[in-house]
């Protein structure tokens, strides 16, 4: 019997399956165009991963009063979770271990992680400020032809596509 055993295993040991939906939400999260190409059960097992994330960001933009902006730091603290750990380097760091000195700082350089958090909670947060969940979807494509396994776009709702698709 499966009692209490909720999700699907993917194939991986647990460690393996984490990483994964981390780097598939960080890939959905990040993406120009707001949607990726993934099997179907990757897809449904993506879903509800995404879209507790985005509830943080919602909840971050719906917060008002004197707490707001230690709420909104534990918001995005959980949100980090999702993602796998965001570090940045600076090019003056990574020429010191090669033994040049002197050379001048460049910008941060920020790794997917830390870029997601920031539009999660900049764009995201405020379209999805007003809607209760549902914030993607997953449209079905077909077979791949190698292995035959069924494939499907999962996306966000109400993207710049749908909003150009509505005005004309």
């Amino acid at each position: 019997m499966r009692h209490l055993k909720a999700h699907r295993k993917l194939g991986r040991t647990t460690e393996h399956r984490i990483s994964l939906l981390r780097n598939l939400a960080t890939s959905l999260i990040n993406a120009e165009k707001e949607y990726i190409v993934t099997t179907v059960p990757k897809a449904k097992e993506l879903r509800p991963y995404v879209e507790k994330v985005i509830t943080l960001a919602r909840k971050a933009k719906n917060l008002t009063g004197d707490e707001a902006k230690v709420q909104e730091v534990h918001l995005r603290r959980q949100a980090a979770r999702f993602f796998h750990a965001g570090n940045s380097t600076f090019k003056e760091q990574q020429s010191r271990f090669r033994g040049k000195k002197g050379e001048s700082k460049e910008p941060i350089e920020r790794t997917a992680g830390v870029k997601a958090v920031q539009r999660l909670f900049g764009e995201l947060g405020t379209r999805y400020k007003d809607r209760n969940g549902g914030y993607t979807r997953i449209i079905k494509l077909g077979r791949r032809q190698g292995d035959n396994a069924e494939m499907a776009v999962i996306e966000l709702v109400d993207n710049a596509r749908e909003a150009a698709a509505k005005q004309q």
